[in-house]
C-alpha cells in the first residue's frame, strides 16, 4: 500500500510540474507586451520611465529627465554580455555622429560589477555617458527580458522604438537610424 501512496504522490506532483509547465507557455505565447517595446511596436509613444542613476562616466547621478528636448538612445548592457560587446563600438559611432545633432546615447549597465562596466568602457573606448544600476532596479519599467535591450526616446520623453538584442544586423541599424531621425524631429 505504501507503494502505491508513492506512485500516486510521484503522479500527483509531476502533474502539477506539467501544469506549471503548461501555464508558463501559456503566458508566454498570449503576453500581449504591455512593456515599452511591445507599445512602441504597435506604433505606441509610450512615456519612458524616469531614473536617477549614479555616473560610471564621471562623479554625480544623471536624470532621464534632465535630457528632455534632446533626443536619447538608451541602451541597456552589462560587460558579461557578449552581444553588448559586439554593438558598443556601433553606440560609440551613433553618439560621435549624432551628439552635435541633439542626441544623448545613454548607457545604462544593470546586474554588473562597477569594476567590470568600467574595463568594458575602456575596452571599447565608450564617450558618452554610462550610469550603474548594479541590482538592475530600472529594468522592470522598460520590460526589459535580456540584454542588451536599446530604446529610442523623443525629446518628450517618448519612446519611439525599441530593440531587442543586440543592434548589428544591417537592418536593425538602418532601423535605428530611422529611428533616431524620428526622435530628433519631433
Amino acid at each position: 500500500m505504501a507503494r502505491r501512496a508513492k506512485l500516486v504522490a510521484q503522479g500527483v506532483a509531476l502533474g502539477l510540474v506539467a501544469l506549471l509547465f503548461i501555464l508558463l507557455a501559456w503566458t508566454l505565447l498570449t503576453e500581449e507586451g504591455g512593456d515599452l517595446a511591445a507599445a512602441a511596436a504597435r506604433g505606441e509613444r509610450p512615456e519612458a520611465p524616469d531614473f536617477t542613476l549614479g555616473r560610471l562616466d564621471q562623479e554625480g547621478e544623471l536624470a532621464l529627465s534632465s535630457l528632455r528636448g534632446k533626443a536619447v538612445v538608451l541602451n541597456v548592457w552589462a560587460s558579461w554580455c557578449i552581444p553588448c560587446k559586439e554593438e558598443a563600438p556601433f553606440l560609440e559611432q551613433v553618439w560621435q555622429q549624432n551628439r552635435n545633432r541633439g542626441l544623448v546615447v545613454v548607457g545604462l549597465d544593470a546586474k554588473d560589477f562597477r569594476s567590470d562596466a568600467r574595463r568594458f568602457m575602456k575596452r571599447f573606448g565608450l564617450t558618452f555617458p554610462i550610469v550603474y544600476d548594479g541590482p538592475g532596479d530600472t529594468l522592470g519599467g522598460y520590460g526589459v527580458t535580456g540584454f542588451p535591450e536599446t530604446f529610442v526616446i523623443d525629446r518628450e520623453g517618448k519612446v519611439v522604438e525599441a530593440f531587442a538584442g543586440a543592434v548589428n544586423a544591417t537592418e536593425d541599424r538602418v532601423r535605428l537610424r530611422a529611428a533616431i531621425e524620428q526622435a530628433l524631429a519631433s
